[in-house]
């Protein structure tokens, strides 16, 4: 992909769209499959930059994987709880998921096993997770001392008992922790100290655990306790279109006046983000719900504030929307963002302010107060999530150029020629 995309205005948009598989729930689902008893197949699952990771790494553990790319076919042998290779040197990108799953899937084995990733990932909390499984009895150090990444796991089975986790940093530690449990050779109690961020994720990893046949005892998702099973049960599991990728579409449907479906979700998705159209809903956009669809169409909008914290994976995507708004509109909950892809608080708050508008930072979110709207170059950090929604900007202010486009590989490498193909009128969007 060249190195910018210059978005035209389209017009109102109108169309169908399903967004591919899930990332969330294709990582998930690759490490209960890895550690099952028997073979396991994954369809709809997202080939993506972040599942490529999961999928090599997972293989280093010595767990055979057949990825059928074009055919969104994952086929995993299952290591019935004990990963088999004696060590690893484990490349996770800037995968948040992928290091934070497979450190504590990691400690399940025999042998010693380093993990790393790109400059950004050594800048990443994970001294939490670490803390928590040296409670549970694993030998997990970060290499540099900087409680991110490197992390070197000496790995003899994890032990099991009780342990702390903190829940104000990401999901993702308490979700590792959870898909490891059931493999410990105790039973594993785990207490989470201090209010969780994205709760709708730790549904999420309890139901795709639940799919491979274990079930975890809680009380109002902040205390857990698990049997040890030794093992997952194989399955077949069919992986939903990604509702965060599904809220650019709605977004675009919400800024251009248009109306557009997503095909594949509904209001019982497995995915918490598609609260998303709750947040549109309450701008002034018309939502209609159906038993496989969810359209959005698009109204005249105004500000609002709202607590994201449980789909702060949206809070760029709502951003570019508050920008067509009338009156501010203020996010807060959402502190956690910062130690993302990049600070996406302050990476939003830089490039909202080339379009024209007043934007104020605050430590949990940021107060965007519309104005008259130009053109603008936007830097997209190398967070995939900066460049899909600033882009949408463009679909109706001219002179919009995302830099860095192909960044949207690490979740989504076709968005821009699926944007593209929703044009309404004669137009082209890149």
């Amino acid at each position: 992909m060249t190195d910018t995309v210059t978005i035209r205005p389209t017009g109102p948009l109108h169309g169908s769209i399903r967004p591919p598989g899930s990332k969330s729930i294709t990582n998930r689902a690759l490490v209960c499959a890895a550690l099952a008893e028997g073979d396991s197949t994954l369809t709809g699952a997202l080939d993506s930059e972040d599942t490529r990771l999961m999928i090599d790494a997972v293989r280093q553990l010595g767990v055979p994987v057949e990825h059928d790319r074009p055919g969104a076919t994952i086929r995993i042998s299952g290591c019935c709880g004990r990963p088999p290779a004696s060590g690893a040197e484990l490349f996770v990108g800037n995968s948040g998921t992928t290091v934070r799953f497979l450190t504590a899937m990691a400690t399940l084995g025999h042998g010693t096993f380093r993990l790393d990733g790109v400059p950004r990932m050594r800048q990443r909390p994970i001294g939490d997770l670490l803390d928590a499984l040296r409670q549970l009895g694993a030998d997990v150090v970060d290499e540099l001392h900087s409680g991110c990444p490197p992390v070197v796991v000496r790995a003899d089975g994890l032990p099991g008992g009780r342990a702390t986790v903190a829940g104000n940093i990401s999901s993702q530690y308490l979700s590792g922790l959870l898909m490891a449990a059931p493999c410990a050779q105790r039973p594993v109690e785990l207490i989470v100290d201090g209010a969780l961020v994205s709760k709708p994720y730790i549904e999420m990893t309890l139901a795709v655990m639940s799919a491979f046949g274990v079930d975890v005892e809680t009380s109002e998702l902040n205390r857990f306790e698990i049997s040890p099973v030794c093992n997952y049960r194989a399955a077949g599991y069919d992986v939903e279109p990604d509702a965060s990728a599904a809220g650019y579409f709605f977004a675009a449907a919400a800024i251009t006046g248009g109306r557009i479906t997503v095909e594949g979700l509904s209001r019982d998705s497995l995915q918490g983000d598609v609260a998303f159209c709750d947040c549109l809903a309450r701008m002034g956009c018309e939502v209609e719900y159906g038993p496989d669809t969810i359209t959005v169409a698009g109204r005249k909008m105004h500000g609002i504030q709202l607590d994201m914290n449980a789909i702060s994976d949206t809070v760029q995507t709502l951003s570019a929307v508050a920008l067509f708004a009338d009156g501010p509109t203020t996010i807060t909950g959402v502190a956690h963002i910062r130690h993302k892809e990049t600070d996406r608080i302050g990476a939003l708050a830089a490039e909202l302010r080339k379009f024209g508008a007043t934007v104020e930072q605050r430590d949990d979110g940021l107060r965007i107060i519309p104005a008259k709207l130009h053109g603008a170059k936007i830097d997209t950090y190398d967070d995939h999530r900066m460049a899909m929604s600033m882009a949408l900007v463009g679909l109706s202010v001219p002179g919009v150029v995302i830099c860095d486009p192909g960044c949207t590989r690490k979740t989504y490498p076709g968005f821009f020629e699926d944007l593209s193909s929703l044009s309404g009128g004669n137009t082209s969007t890149i």
